[in-house]
């Protein structure tokens, strides 16, 4: 079984997860992405988010809060896709960049425009209070 490995980060405002969609997507996804060779979780994080958000992640405040695996949206069945998912803050304004083309606050009643990995750390973070 082919399992993609993941970072994301887990930010909430007033009880709304940070989310976003890609150029030519259908669907949401948290922020992250993929280790570059040699890269510790924190650094592929950190360059992640300043790629995609302009923002710099406070590496000090980086806390792991979880890791979820479900089907990988968009792949064959049986790829599945793991994210370790981390919370932090950050300086900056948050502003879309690369491949980003919405920043989105999303809610739980959101949770179907997510992808099935979200869906899974949707349900969490409802569980544990966190989103409404």
């Amino acid at each position: 079984m082919k399992v993609i490995d993941k970072l994301a980060w887990i930010h909430i405002q007033d009880q709304r997860l940070l989310s976003t969609r890609s150029t030519g997507k259908e669907v949401y996804y948290i922020l992250g992405g993929k280790r570059e060779s040699g890269e510790s979780d924190a650094e592929a994080l950190i360059r992640e988010i300043q790629e995609e958000l302009s923002v710099q992640l406070v590496k000090d405040s980086l806390h792991h809060i979880g890791t979820f695996k479900a089907q990988a949206h968009g792949h064959p069945q049986g790829v599945m896709v793991q994210m370790t998912c981390y919370a932090a803050y950050y300086t900056g304004k948050l502003q879309a960049a690369a491949e980003i083309e919405e920043i989105v606050w999303l809610s739980y009643a959101d949770k179907e425009k997510v992808s099935p990995v979200d869906k899974i750390i949707f349900d969490w973070l409802k569980e544990e209070r966190r989103i409404r």
